[in-house]
């Protein structure tokens, strides 16, 4: 299951919040790793952008109450559509 996951901390200094942002970039590796997630990029200014590849909605909750831990934000979650997917499945609808 795909989901986009865009954060948007919460509102401090970035001097104060620096040394969590430092921890953020290994963890988001390590679901690279992993194979859990896709892509994660930085947003100009604040906040980062993360694509997921999870099993479950329950796995994307553990891993969103991980970053929350690391950098605590609010968050938009949009589940997406695998492109042969959606392709496979507009094709059935061609039949």
């Amino acid at each position: 299951m795909l989901f986009l996951v865009i954060s948007t901390p919460e509102p401090k200094r970035p001097s104060e919040v620096r040394e969590y942002r430092q921890k953020y970039w290994p963890w988001a590796q390590d679901k690279l790793d992993r194979g859990l997630a896709k892509s994660f990029y930085a947003r100009t200014g604040r906040g980062a952008v993360a694509l997921f590849d999870v099993t479950s909605n329950e796995e994307l909750h553990g891993l969103l109450n991980e970053w929350a831990e690391i950098v605590p934000a609010e968050f938009d979650i949009y589940p997406l559509i695998d492109p042969e997917a959606i392709k496979a499945f507009l094709a059935k609808d061609a039949e």
